[in-house]
């Protein structure tokens, strides 16, 4: 199956024509998880579903700093059968239709409204949903001005706009990356950076480009883990930018140096570790927490895991209401964590699959193709790790 190639323009909200309708599904969220689980939902043959947004379609990616851009690179690969690995649907690659290989956030939202009009998804933005309930079989999801039904719900909200921010005394007085609009923009010359995964390593490079003197600081040590698992480990993009003249020259790593606190006196800041050193600027540090997960919104519908995360069964479904799926990067299993758009890709057929089979739809041929595009993991025994060897 070869890349559709899509283009964009105008509005990709619909609105149904019956407000009292009971929809198959509904879908919370219209980013990726949300835009890609509606597609697998026109695949299965369900048409009558609707997908909402308290914002629009993409969104989060659209608020990404302006710099930022994917750690995946995308390639036009369906035609020998793989599929790239930033596409959220079988047949769709963003490097096809955007010729780019690390797409900034808002080249991605642009896709994802790309895909909604040419999938023709029936897309309500600007609609917030405060509250679920479900009734005799049936959710009822309110908003401020009425009701939606459903006879399924797929909570795909993300993680975006829950930004960690409670996580040490004085964190608050830090800027957490997700509301950095451009790096480039910020103003000072000495930068304290707290936590050391993707998002920091993101922030360290391009203020080291600009020949900003950084210090960036992480409890653990992601720049020197063994896994392979991406989802713990840096990906390959960051530690490619790691070895750039500017980093090596500007950035300089504190691993399994937790921060105990951040205080604000005579327009200096002062970053105490719990090992007592001492470190100040005076420019406000950079929090790359990471985000809490929308998943906290509807834990009255999921029981939990030790973890905090919502307990599955098989299909992504909660063990206490059935009907309620989870889509996207909070989506765990045993030790399996689906954080990325090609991790948890591989779960839209698993949920949409069964919210067919509820309705008697006929599925078979439907989960062949999603299995032989890695869009239908079920079998999670065959996730591991690669060898590394020297």
């Amino acid at each position: 199956m070869g890349e559709h190639q899509i283009e964009s323009e105008g509005d990709v909200s619909k609105t149904s024509s019956n407000e009292n309708e009971l929809y198959e599904a509904i879908i919370i969220g219209a980013g990726a998880a949300g835009i890609g689980v509606a597609i697998s939902l026109v695949h299965v043959g369900i048409e009558n579903f609707l997908v909402v947004d308290r914002d629009t379609v993409g969104s989060s990616f659209a608020s990404w700093p302006e710099e930022t851009r994917f750690i995946t690179p995308s390639f036009p690969s369906n035609s020998i059968g793989m599929l790239d690995l930033n596409s959220i649907a079988i047949g769709v690659s963003p490097a096809f239709s955007m010729r780019v290989e690390h797409p900034t956030g808002i080249e991605y939202a642009e896709h994802l409204r790309s895909l909604a009009k040419f999938f023709e998804l029936n897309v309500r933005d600007k609609t917030n949903i405060t509250n679920i309930e479900k009734n005799e079989g049936i959710f009822y999801l309110k908003t401020d001005t009425k009701t939606f039904q459903a006879k399924n719900v797929i909570w795909a909200a993300g993680e975006y706009q829950s930004p960690s921010i409670d996580v040490f005394a004085g964190s608050e007085l830090c800027l957490h990356t997700s509301n950095v609009k451009k790096y480039g923009d910020l103003m000072g010359d000495d930068f304290l950076i707290i936590g050391g995964y993707e998002s920091g390593i993101d922030a360290a490079y391009h203020l080291a480009k600009q020949n900003k003197r950084v210090r960036v600081f992480d409890m653990n040590c992601p720049w020197g883990e063994s896994t392979s698992d991406p989802s713990v480990a840096l990906s390959t993009f960051s530690f490619e930018r790691m070895r750039d003249e500017c980093f090596e020259k500007n950035v300089e790593l504190f691993a399994e140096t937790p921060v105990k606190s951040v205080t604000f006196k005579e327009e200096t800041f002062e970053l105490k570790t719990e090992d007592g050193q001492v470190f100040q600027s005076k420019v406000k540090p950079l929090l790359a927490s990471g985000f809490e997960g929308s998943h906290k919104h509807v834990s009255h519908l999921f029981e939990q895991r030790e973890d905090g995360f919502p307990l599955l069964n098989e299909q992504d479904e909660s063990t206490i209401v059935p009907g309620m799926f989870l889509c996207g990067p909070s989506v765990r299993h045993d030790n399996h964590i689906f954080c990325f758009i090609y991790k948890y890709r591989q779960r839209f057929g698993i949920v949409a699959q069964a919210i067919a089979s509820s309705l008697d739809l006929p599925t078979d041929e439907f989960v062949e193709a999603y299995r032989s595009w890695g869009m239908y993991l079920d079998d999670l025994s065959c996730c591991g790790q690669e060898c590394l060897t020297c």
